[in-house]
């Protein structure tokens, strides 16, 4: 990239030194001399440079963790993350903030501090990130995707929103309180994780497993998906994040009588996995509401002025989709979803195959698991095998808490008049693993978006990018959220 799209520091400048502008005792007018000169045979002193603080900074840091090519395929198949772990851990190390780098595997590195707060007698507070990414595919992008540009006010780069920029509004809010001497309300630990993008095991399922002393006292836990702005009904409401839904990655496994392409086969593995692929792709689940679900859409119903009737599935869907871009996320989790994802099956186009596989993607509404997984072996049938790849829960997160009225509060000092709503996301975070041992996790990142901002097809979507002022603006609740919660 060209210097021209790198943003750099911010050119700072002090206030008025005494020696410099004001006048000397007994001195008539502006200056001793009358014109505003200052006394010549007094040397001048330069001003003294102001310490950079969270909003001149968080731009350029998360420029610079894009640039880290922190790609996870998954299984296993990752790079970078030393490399993005060792330049996290040198931010925090600079302002004398003791971090600990540690490996799940060679080259899957996490890092965590501990920031002491104000009143060391209460629950900590985790406040997490991640630092891989998905694949890009540099032809799909505008810019390079590992580039980091800065654009007309644009931050453009594979994990621009997923999700180096809430590290990055971390990071710059943190340095700027250790630089201040300012502490947060609580014990914060600060933790960027490897391996999100694959479900963790080697991130943060390796540390709530392996390391759960890193965690000691906390309850209550933020990260990413939530916090950020839509317009309904001509008003800016932020969601916030306090569920999510489970996770299992499913294997189906048909097996039937291998043959000549050329025979009828009444077994065969092919049409067998098809006909349950089919089932399962084309099941109409039905719908049902959640306690977080129901309150997100009573308060849409409140913004444009319709009517909530639970029942009522035609109405439901209207109000999901008046919450614009961000209703792919919550159209979701109305119901279970299951999508089959891959097919893997024979050599030769003339050989029917003994065994055919595929993969599905089901997420099921939290407390719901065992419907879930009872429909799905229904809809496979008798003749394929359901085997679970990769399985995670559904965390929901309490609704009415202090800490989330502190999370509304700082979102409403910055921006009076929005609204504040809960939703389940669709997805997954690194939040599931901390719910295992014991703390509520809520997705906050706290950005002011530009109207019509299409926020959710930036995850894992080509030309990525987060403005800077929405940057600017999360490190500025952020700051209250850590100074008050």
């Amino acid at each position: 990239m060209t210097a021209g799209h790198v943003l750099e520091a911010t050119d700072f400048s002090a206030a008025p030194s005494p020696g410099r502008t004001a006048a000397r005792a007994g001195a008539p007018g502006p200056g001793r001399y009358g014109d505003g000169m200052a006394d010549p045979s007094v040397p001048s002193v330069p001003p003294a440079p102001r310490a950079p603080v969270a909003q001149d900074e968080v731009a350029r840091i998360c420029a610079e963790l894009i640039r880290f090519d922190t790609t996870n395929r998954g299984f296993g198949d990752a790079e970078g993350e030393r490399a993005a772990a060792e330049y996290v851990a040198g931010l925090l190390d600079e302002v004398g903030i003791e971090p600990e780098l540690f490996e799940s595997a060679p080259g899957r590195a996490s890092v965590v501090a501990r920031i002491p707060g104000a009143d060391p007698a209460r629950p900590a507070l985790v406040v997490h990130g991640h630092l891989d990414v998905v694949p890009a595919r540099a032809d799909d992008w505008t810019v390079p995707p590992f580039a980091g540009e800065v654009i007309d006010g644009v931050v453009w780069g594979r994990g621009a929103v997923d999700m180096k920029d809430m590290d990055a509004m971390v990071l710059a809010v943190v340095r700027q309180m250790a630089r201040e001497g300012r502490r947060p309300a609580r014990d914060v630990v600060l933790a960027m994780f490897a391996d999100e993008e694959a479900g963790g095991p080697l991130g943060s399922g390796w540390a709530a497993e392996h390391r759960p002393d890193l965690f000691e006292g906390a309850t209550e836990a933020i990260s990413e998906v939530g916090g950020y702005s839509v317009e309904v009904g001509g008003r800016r409401a932020y969601l916030l994040q306090t569920a999510e839904k489970g996770l299992v990655w499913l294997r189906l496994v048909a097996e039937g009588r291998a043959g000549h392409g050329s025979q009828v086969n009444e077994d065969n593995a092919v049409t067998l996995l098809a006909e349950a692929v089919a089932r399962i792709g084309r099941h109409r689940w039905p719908m049902t509401l959640t306690p977080t679900v129901r309150r997100l859409l009573e308060g849409v119903a409140d913004l444009v002025g319709r009517p909530f009737d639970p029942d009522d599935e035609a109405g439901v869907e209207e109000l999901v989709a008046a919450l614009g871009p961000a209703a792919r996320f919550v159209g979701a989790t109305l119901r279970h979803t299951a999508n089959p994802t891959r097919l893997d099956a024979g050599y030769l186009s003339n050989v029917i195959p003994g065994s055919a596989e595929a993969t599905v993607d089901g997420r099921f509404l939290p407390g719901r698991e065992a419907e879930f997984d009872a429909t799905i072996r229904e809809l496979a049938g008798p003749h394929v095998r359901v085997e679970d790849r990769w399985r995670d829960i559904g965390p929901a997160a309490p609704l009415d808490t202090p800490f989330l009225d502190a999370m509304a509060d700082a979102l409403l000092a910055e921006d009076p008049g929005a609204a504040v709503l809960p939703y389940m996301l669709s997805a997954g975070t690194d939040n599931k693993a901390l719910a295992k041992i014991g703390i509520a996790g809520y997705g906050f990142v706290p950005l002011r978006l530009p109207q019509g901002y299409d926020f959710p097809a930036m995850f894992h979507g080509a030309d990525e990018r987060v403005p800077i002022e929405s940057l600017l603006f999360g490190c500025r609740v952020l700051d209250r959220l850590l100074t008050d919660c």
